[in-house]
């Protein structure tokens, strides 16, 4: 007799088959309530500037420093801060906006081996899947911040000039701070993917390259002089598809 003329009390992958689909149903929920209580949580705190960079970045490293200061001038201006929640950058970016004006945010992630929060957040959410909370990191940011960093700060950085670029999210000011650091990356995106027609001319503007925190927060205040901060009844309706 073959295992397909079993009956289903015998079958011996019968049990496991749909112990598995109920835990994908269950998970399918599990990421809506994510979605449902970060967005409800978040609501309130635009305007709003997502900084990203190095977890391994130490206290006493200049990158660290800077980063707290770019996060206290956008607090003390009214922005609030939205960071990774964690160590590092993202530590310099939630105490720079905490001894700030406005409120300092936390998006921590679950992971093995890294990751706890760090204590300067006046709201901190947790999430277990990666992909919901990056979507925070767009849904209510009015620009990105990108300090020094490596896989999980590059990763942060094409996706949201991935999300520009195609139109599924609003043009938002894309600055990568430290010229030494990131000139580079930003030449060979000028030349070399340019030259190989791998992106248009006009796409290396969706990102600039500065070094002073008064830059920053000037770059931002200038993009958005003309147009508001809040984004267009035409524009939330792209960001519903994200």
């Amino acid at each position: 007799m073959h295992l397909d003329k079993l009956p289903a009390a015998v079958d011996p992958g019968r049990t496991a088959e749909t112990n598995y689909s109920a835990r994908e149903s269950w998970r399918m929920l599990g990421i809506m309530a994510e979605f449902v209580e970060a967005t409800e949580r978040l609501a309130p705190i635009r305007p709003a500037v997502s900084i990203f960079g190095s977890a391994r970045t130490p206290p006493d490293h200049a990158y660290y420093t800077l980063t707290e200061d770019i996060a206290r001038k956008l607090s003390d201006a009214g922005f609030s801060v939205i960071s990774g929640g964690g160590p590092g950058i993202m530590e310099a970016a939630n105490k720079g906006a905490y001894f700030g004006k406005s409120p300092s945010v936390g998006l921590n992630i679950q992971l093995p081996h890294e990751q706890s929060a760090n204590a300067y957040q006046d709201i901190s959410q947790t999430f277990q899947h990666f992909f919901a909370r990056k979507v925070m990191f767009v849904k209510f940011a009015a620009a990105y911040v990108v300090m020094p960093g490596g896989y999980g700060t590059l990763d942060e950085l094409t996706e949201a000039l991935t999300l520009v670029q195609t139109g599924k999210i609003q043009r938002i000011p894309i600055i990568l701070v430290g010229s030494s650091f990131w000139g580079g990356l930003a030449e060979w995106v000028g030349t070399r993917l340019v030259k190989e027609g791998m992106v248009s001319a006009e796409d290396v503007e969706l990102m600039r390259v500065l070094d002073k925190p008064e830059e920053v927060v000037d770059a931002i205040f200038n993009h958005y002089e003309k147009r508001g901060f809040m984004p267009s009844p035409a524009e939330r309706e792209i960001q519903f598809n994200l």
